[in-house]
């Protein structure tokens, strides 16, 4: 298989949540974090993960885990910001494409990442996203590395969203179950309403 990157995003503040953190939500016995951190490790052995700072408290919950903290110091800027520092620590030039996940997407799956890993293997030139199965697009996204440069100018809180419409020509949808490409929960009565609906 082609060699990938996944960057896992949580930098950003859960500033919704009202005090809480939206990552250390408990999703089937596991904090959120670290569930959709191990189906990334499942899925390839590099791993990428922002969060504001190295000595963050949700570091606490990678320990063990084969993964490179990326610390964003202006995630305040945004998920372009975060985007943009991940991608700038690929180093390995083997390395042809970059995942971008975000952190808060409960639903997620490894085999959900490995549907879309293996979509970009087969077509390595793509802008690889993923959709429901009506065809909505959301998460997770695989971008060439003939996107890199584009992806590190990024700032703002609209995340990669220019980088796929400067290269529509290059998107190839790819379906998964259900709502897992959409599905993200911002405030308490979300998760409250999602973690019920699993009972």
């Amino acid at each position: 298989m082609i060699s990938l990157a996944i960057i896992i995003l949580a930098a950003g503040k859960s500033s919704r949540m009202r005090g809480k953190d939206k990552l250390t939500q408990n999703v089937r016995g596991e904090p959120q974090l670290r569930r959709i951190v191990c189906a990334a490790c499942e899925t390839c052995p590099n791993v990428f993960i922002t969060l504001p700072d190295a000595a963050h408290p949700r570091a606490s919950l990678l320990l063990g885990l084969n993964v490179q903290i990326v610390p964003v110091p202006e995630a305040h800027l945004g998920m372009g910001r975060s985007i943009a520092t991940a991608v700038s620590e690929i180093k390995d030039p083997s390395i042809k494409g970059a995942m971008i996940v975000p952190a808060d997407m409960p639903e997620l799956t490894d085999m959900d990442l490995q549907t879309v890993a293996q979509a970009f293997d087969k077509n390595p030139k793509a802008i690889i996203q993923a959709t429901t199965p009506t065809g909505s697009f959301g998460h997770p996204v695989v971008f060439p590395r003939r996107t890199f440069e584009q992806l590190k100018s990024l700032s703002g809180d609209q995340g990669a969203r220019s980088v796929i419409k400067a290269n529509a020509h290059l998107r190839q949808p790819v379906p998964l179950p259900y709502s897992h490409a959409k599905t993200d929960l911002d405030t308490p009565e979300e998760w409250q309403e999602w973690l019920s609906s699993l009972n």
